[in-house]
């Protein structure tokens, strides 16, 4: 054996390497569940990880080398982690697909990636046919997981997954040197504010943000949890880091393709989900759903939330009366989440957008334009240092080299530290609005219209005014249309807001935009909206 390569397996940190640990440890512990039609679909940690070393060596069979990039697109499922996972075991590099994007998005990501292999969920064929169509510039093979059983084109380019991979030795991957600092994935950011960059993470990034999570999350996520996230695609960084940490750990994870309440209900009564996750309002949606109490669904003690604040309702039901232990997870695609943990104890002791103490392997700090950090109370932009950040934007030197001045990664988000130690966010800095004069936090005013519980959702941004340079106006989304007039959420404002913050217009929508983990996008409603004081 290759003297560097016997150096590299003693002593290396791969992604890959945990799959192999753990199913050694725990062969028969059920690894990954997920429910299709009537099948009830289960896979333990060996076969987990026999599945992934035959996924390496079937893109061996592609003529794949170190380094090559495979796409995937769909929603959750055991193949989708197949692919999340087999991917840097083989020392390949895996680029998530935003299964929400139009054909010229996906398109991109594959263009700008340079992606060799794009893998799909069936459901998305019409899509992925017209991505085929435009011709990729660097894709050689195409391949669909058969989740649906759609009949499949008669399409030479397009490989059956099963087919691929049942035709392959399970046997270990351990002929490929893999440096910590070698790059395990390409994400791409959620464009909530610019057009997405592809963000590079290591390996050491990942690996580390999971070890990081379970010594956070230690009393609920262990050996013993049954994790179900609501929907939240592993596609996303978020949710991918709760699903790692659960399979390096030994947890069994519970794999939801859509959000229906019907289905999570009886996902958790079937399997005693103990620990569950999920956007606040998923969290709203499946507590108050009118069919709530026909389900049993005590055996959930713990659970996770973010992208956004939880309104104090939910809060207050879940902690008070339901006995949930809660976190709020937050962090970022370049920093590879959590950066932060809002543990249980601050859950109802502290109010509005907290997003608590960083992780144990993150420095956590607030900076002002000029470079210089700022004492407890201070507002000013969330910054931050440690493994898990990004190695760079991938071709972008420019928002690189601007992402991480004065040795720190920097947020873009606006925030203060109290005196607790804990963050508190405070806005997006492109969101903060100028009015008159005056800094307007438009999360503060989210979080108080809120609080009518007829208000799904909310957004509010600054419009351009010849008087106010920009004037705060919220976009709401009722839960009944016309339940509630514009003149009930002025007066709701005018009791808790200074003058200068209540929103000039209120606006009733049907929906705001978001992007596909649930995060709104502001920019697209300044654009619509640019004429309305005009």
């Amino acid at each position: 054996m290759d003297k560097e390569l016997e150096k590299n397996l003693i002593q290396r940190l791969a992604i890959g390497d945990g799959f192999r640990r753990i199913a050694s440890r725990l062969p028969d512990k059920t690894a990954l569940i997920e429910r299709r039609g009537e099948q009830d679909l289960r896979i333990t940690y060996k076969e987990f990880n026999d599945q992934l070393n035959r996924f390496a060596r079937a893109m061996r069979e592609l003529e794949l080398k170190k380094g090559d990039k495979v796409a995937c697109l769909g929603p959750n499922s055991i193949e989708f982690a197949t692919v999340l996972y087999g991917t840097p075991k083989g020392g390949f590099i895996f680029v998530p697909v935003n299964f929400f994007l139009p054909p010229e998005g996906i398109l991109h990501i594959l263009d700008s990636a340079q992606v060799k292999v794009f893998i799909f969920d069936d459901a998305f064929l019409p899509t992925i046919l017209q991505v085929i169509d435009a011709k990729p510039k660097t894709v050689e093979h195409y391949i669909a997981m058969p989740i649906t059983q759609e009949k499949q084109p008669d399409n030479s380019k397009i490989h059956n997954f099963h087919e691929i991979l049942d035709r392959q030795s399970s046997a270990e991957i351990d002929d490929v040197i893999i440096s910590e600092r070698d790059i395990a994935e390409i994400s791409y950011t959620s464009g909530a504010t610019a057009a997405p960059k592809g963000a590079i993470i290591s390996h050491l990034s990942t690996y580390i943000s999971a070890l990081q999570t379970l010594i956070e999350m230690a009393p609920h996520l262990n050996q013993n949890a049954i994790i179900g996230l609501m929907a939240l695609p592993i596609f996303h960084c978020g949710a991918r880091t709760h699903v790692t940490s659960g399979l390096f750990i030994g947890a069994s994870v519970v794999l939801f393709r859509n959000f229906e309440p019907i289905e999570i209900f009886e996902g958790i009564e079937r399997e005693k989900i103990n620990l569950l996750g999920g956007l606040p309002m998923m969290w709203r949606g499946l507590f108050f759903h009118p069919d709530f109490n026909k389900y049993d669904i005590s055996s959930v003690t713990s659970g996770i939330y973010g992208m956004a604040p939880m309104d104090e309702k939910t809060l207050e039901f879940l902690v008070k009366y339901k006995g949930i232990d809660l976190y709020l997870n937050s962090g970022q695609t370049e920093f590879f989440p959590p950066t932060n943990y809002r543990t249980p104890q601050w859950q109802l002791t502290k109010k509005g957008n907290y997003w608590g103490a960083p992780g144990l392997v993150v420095d956590g700090a607030i900076m002002d334009d000029e470079g210089h950090l700022l004492p407890p109370g201070d507002v000013g932009e969330i910054v931050w240092r440690g493994p898990a950040c990004m190695e760079e934007y991938l071709n972008n030197p420019e928002a690189t080299d601007e992402s991480r001045k004065f040795g720190w990664h920097h947020s873009g988000d606006l925030g203060f530290i109290d005196e607790d130690g804990l963050l508190k966010f405070v806005d997006r800095k492109k969101d903060m609005i100028k009015s008159g004069g005056e800094n307007v936090s438009s999360i503060k005013i989210e979080e108080t219209i809120l609080k009518d519980q007829r208000i799904v959702a909310v957004a509010v941004v600054g419009l351009p005014h010849e008087i106010w340079s920009e004037a705060v106006t919220a976009f709401i989304v009722p839960r009944t249309p016309g339940e509630i007039t514009e003149e009930d959420l002025i007066q709701l404002c005018k009791t808790s807001l200074a003058a200068f913050e209540v929103p000039k217009k209120m606006v009733f929508v049907d929906q705001l935009p978001t992007t596909s983990t649930g995060k709104l996008r502001k920019n697209v409603l300044r654009e619509q909206y640019a004429d309305l004081y005009l």
